[in-house]
């Protein structure tokens, strides 16, 4: 068993007033963070999306195991590959799968299965999960997989966020088909399909409404 040495742990801290108001800045550029859904084919550069990437990685996972792998994806090629399978998956949903109340609740946000963000969107990041870790001959559980993986794909739509790049968590179901176009192994499993990259010129988002704290907090 691999023992990690402990080292001393100092986080900056803040007086009361900083960080309220760092509280609060953050809290209102996070509010302005939208699911974009007609992207620019403006490039990003590899290493923000690398950088991003690695972002997403300091999330915590169970034993530090973190059971993840993102695939980044820029070659047109693949890409339209990509679109062309998600797009054979939501047809179906769309027409069949879906219940009447799902689609009920996703008719005001106007969505359908053409995808064509998929082409257009300079990166896409594919969320992996690894069931478990191959060491040789011998599988390693990994614990609180799912959990972990929601966790760094959180710290990656805030990482977007910040870098001035927008985004959206797409999941055609079911996702099988990637881990077969990008040749991903058999403990990677599909978890979240994020295309990445600049807002086309004047896209438009639905008027959403949060929840307020009233909704969301309960204090004991």
């Amino acid at each position: 068993m691999t023992e990690f040495p402990f080292i001393k742990y100092k986080p900056r801290q803040f007086s009361e007033s900083e960080m309220t108001q760092r509280t609060d800045d953050f809290y209102e550029y996070m509010d302005t963070r939208r699911s974009i859904r007609h992207f620019s084919n403006k490039p990003v550069p590899k290493a923000v999306i690398e950088k991003l990437v690695m972002t997403a990685s300091t999330a915590p996972s169970g034993a530090h195991k973190q059971p993840w792998t993102f695939c980044a994806v820029s070659n047109p090629e693949i890409k339209t590959e990509i679109r062309k399978a998600a797009e054979e998956e939501e047809y179906v949903n769309y027409n069949g799968r879906m219940s009447e109340e799902w689609l009920r609740d996703l008719a005001p946000l106007q969505t359908d299965w053409q995808k064509e963000f998929l082409e257009i969107a300079p990166w896409l990041i594919i969320v992996f999960k690894k069931a478990y870790d191959i060491e040789g001959d011998e599988k390693r559980k990994n614990y609180y997989v799912n959990e972990s993986v929601g966790l760094a794909a959180g710290f990656l739509l805030a990482a977007i966020h910040n870098a001035g790049l927008v985004s959206l968590t797409h999941t055609p179901s079911p996702m099988n088909f990637l881990q077969k176009i990008l040749n991903r192994p058999e403990n990677e499993r599909p978890f979240l399909l994020i295309p990445v990259g600049y807002p086309a010129e004047e896209v438009e988002v639905p008027d959403l409404k949060r929840k307020t704290a009233e909704d969301v907090v309960i204090y004991f």
